[in-house]
């Protein structure tokens, strides 16, 4: 009876959402964001702060996602009144092509300080010109996250040699023990980088120019070199690769920068040591960014929610419960992640000429020489169905037996998830005395 009236609590409260009327929304900020991806107590503190800037009150409902594509779709075919999403880059990329973006007004935010413009990296400020040359879409969104894409390893099997190139994925050496990321655009990428390191080098096409290629021969590179690859996978992971890693169950893995970080220090305090590295030829790097969707019904509640998130201090706190890192080149956020055990990198291209030697964790802030060989991938279209296609054709031919394994260990873990849950419903009181 209790969770029927939770229910029935949950819907109304949605219901009460979803029919605000107009003047109610005034005081309503919808705000729809990754899960996991906002330090606690930050929302809170932003209706505080809206107070006492503005003399109006505020209410953020904050909702999440854990796709792009299905927040896209609420907007996009559904004209959801989102105030303030966060989608990753090839997603604002297509928002901004298609016309769902709203511009940028910080007129509004009138004597309050304007933390976006004043923490603006010129780096980011740069990639995002790089989105769409002929709308800038600095004007049109802010980058929240950002990261590299690369290769974490168990330095007690895999040595720094080895891992620096994308080639260590089809290492015989390591089969059985690489994971692949099961994310298609974050995949072609590198391997194209890799596949075309000739072309490269003869100057006959840039990287940022590969990002764009969709052409139905490099999508057959590609893929034969996957499918090359594909023997020696243990698995192709949405999120449990870290997991994995840290248990030594693998010991290659193609990921992201901020689960790098994540994996390496559950691994060390279980005595496993890892490390992270962008490989030798080229990778690409991630931006998550607010943008403002076309159907908002409160832009200026969005705007000061966007700059409130572009403090310094905020910032920071973001950074540190998420395990992500801002795109912020305030000074402030560059001194919270100094140690002086690290051996010193140049982040001027980040934080501007000061920085050229500051000692700062280069999984976090890759050196600018890592940097000059990475780029930005962008959305394909109508050529996306063609990347989709080419994933599933990698992985669904000839389902490899360390892939079952791993389809095994998770059900095993959901069937042993759900049996514990049943069990502390039953002892809820006495758990809840011994908290």
């Amino acid at each position: 009876m209790n969770k029927i009236f939770k229910s029935l609590l949950c819907a109304a409260a949605l219901f009460c959402a979803c029919g605000l009327s107009a003047k109610d929304r005034n005081n309503i900020l919808k705000v729809y964001n990754w899960s996991d991806y906002i330090a606690e107590g930050v929302i809170d503190e932003f209706e505080q702060w809206y107070k006492e800037q503005t003399g109006e009150d505020i209410e953020v409902v904050y909702m999440t996602f854990d796709v792009n594509e299905a927040m896209l779709s609420k907007i996009e075919k559904g004209h959801e009144d989102y105030d303030l999403v966060c989608p990753s880059d090839y997603i604002i990329e297509r928002m901004l092509n298609s016309g769902l973006l709203l511009p940028l007004d910080y007129a509004v935010l009138g004597s309050t300080p304007n933390y976006i413009a004043e923490n603006r990296s010129p780096y980011i400020e740069k990639m995002f010109r790089e989105i769409n040359p002929e709308i800038d879409a600095n004007d049109y969104s802010v980058a929240y996250m950002w990261g590299t894409t690369g290769i974490i390893y168990n330095t007690g099997y895999v040595s720094a040699e080895e891992a620096s190139t994308w080639d260590i994925i089809r290492n015989p050496k390591f089969a059985g023990k690489i994971l692949i990321k099961d994310a298609p655009r974050d995949v072609y990428g590198p391997v194209l980088i890799y596949l075309k390191q000739k072309e490269l080098a003869s100057g006959e096409v840039t990287l940022q120019e590969l990002m764009y290629d969709s052409s139905d021969e490099s999508l057959a590179l590609v893929q034969d070199y996957l499918l090359q690859c594909k023997s020696g996978v243990y698995g192709w992971e949405a999120d449990l690769g870290k997991e994995q890693m840290t248990k030594e169950r693998a010991y290659v893995s193609l990921n992201w920068s901020g689960d790098a970080v994540w994996a390496i220090e559950e691994a060390a305090a279980v005595g496993v040591e890892l490390d992270y590295c962008v490989p030798e030829e080229g990778s690409t790097v991630w931006f998550d960014g607010w943008v403002i969707p076309k159907y908002a019904r409160n832009t200026k509640a969005a705007t000061f929610f966007i700059n409130f998130m572009c403090r310094p201090d905020i910032a920071i706190r973001n950074m540190e419960e998420t395990g992500y890192v801002a795109s912020n080149a305030a000074w402030e956020v560059l001194e919270s992640q100094i140690d002086e055990e690290l051996e010193p990198i140049d982040l001027s291209y980040f934080f501007g000429p000061d920085a050229s030697s500051v000692r700062v964790d280069p999984i976090l802030y890759p050196d600018r020489a890592v940097i000059e060989r990475c780029a930005l991938e962008h959305d394909w279209g109508n050529d996306t169905e063609k990347l989709l296609s080419m994933w599933q054709t990698v992985k669904g031919s000839r389902t490899s037996t360390s892939t079952l394994v791993v389809i095994l260990v998770v059900i095993v873990c959901a069937v042993a998830y759900f049996v514990i849950s049943a069990q502390s419903k039953k002892n809820r009181k006495r758990s809840r005395r011994r908290k």
